[in-house]
């Protein structure tokens, strides 16, 4: 049963190469209890006993200071995975049981070599997220209408409805050539969708939130101006959504869901490729 906790905790990725695996997977398993907040902190190439040392002070201060913290490790060294299963953290090993196992179904066993799964096997799909990123950035808030017709998903939505963390996320993790186009009083009164975007709506998807939650970030970012208050975002959702059901563009509420969510949303709607 899931037991609601203000009480900050410490979330440490502990990995031997950048950290995605760590941070992606151990993020996945901390979304399943939203009453909970954490401090995250993501600690790549560890490679040594020394620099697991580093880390385990890190763990223990943190201890002192609260609950026992969270430890998600990638880190396949025997020597270097014991110094950091010593701390005082409640250490997941997020490789190992499954690493036993698939090396039980190949007969063989694990190379030891730093970085395995993020090396030159990958350098395709490394070199396929890296254009997605650049591709993501030049189109980032409808900066640049160049090569949107390369797009395999354009994300249309109001201002701070999560379009960007989004775009990044389907960027850096999948290599999805994404753009983005923040819907704005400019583009309405109107039928259809804003002239940028209207010849790629088989490739557009709509994000929505709650005008409630809209306000709080909003908020954040201009304080008690015209922007940020509920009767300007209840219209400017309101607008979207219809425009999202007239244009036939298929949309998700991003108020309700992680940036991992949206994106497992998105990529099934658009059927694009995992």
């Amino acid at each position: 049963m899931e037991h609601a906790s203000t009480q900050l905790r410490s979330a440490f990725f502990v990995s031997d190469s950048t950290g995605i695996t760590a941070e992606t997977l151990g993020s996945a398993l901390l979304a399943n209890f939203p009453g909970h907040r954490f401090v995250r902190q993501t600690v790549p190439f560890v490679d040594t006993a020394a620099g697991a040392h580093a880390v385990a002070e890190d763990i223990t201060r943190a201890a002192t200071t609260g609950p026992p913290p969270l430890v998600f490790t990638t880190v396949k060294r025997p020597d270097v995975a014991a110094v950091l299963m010593a701390s005082p953290g409640h250490v997941i090993d997020l490789l190992g049981g499954h690493l036993t196992e698939v090396e039980q179904a190949l007969g063989a066993t694990a190379s030891e070599q730093l970085g395995q799964y993020h090396g030159l096997g990958d350098t395709d799909r490394y070199f396929a997220r890296m254009r997605a990123v650049e591709y993501a950035i030049e189109h980032d808030d409808g900066q640049s209408a160049r090569a949107l017709d390369i797009a395999q998903v354009i994300l249309v939505a109001p201002s701070r409805c999560g379009k960007t963390p989004t775009t990044m996320y389907l960027a850096l993790h999948h290599g999805i050539l994404v753009a983005n186009y923040p819907l704005t009083d400019d583009d309405f009164p109107t039928e259809d969708l804003p002239p940028m975007v209207a010849p790629h709506r088989d490739r557009c998807f709509g994000l929505t939130t709650t005008a409630r939650r809209l306000s709080q970030v909003r908020h954040e970012r201009r304080p008690e101006s015209r922007y940020a208050s509920l009767a300007q975002c209840t219209s400017e959702l309101r607008r979207a959504e219809d425009l999202y059901r007239r244009a036939q563009v298929p949309f998700t509420n991003s108020a309700v869901k992680s940036v991992e969510e949206m994106s497992a949303v998105i990529m099934q709607s658009m059927k694009l490729p995992g």
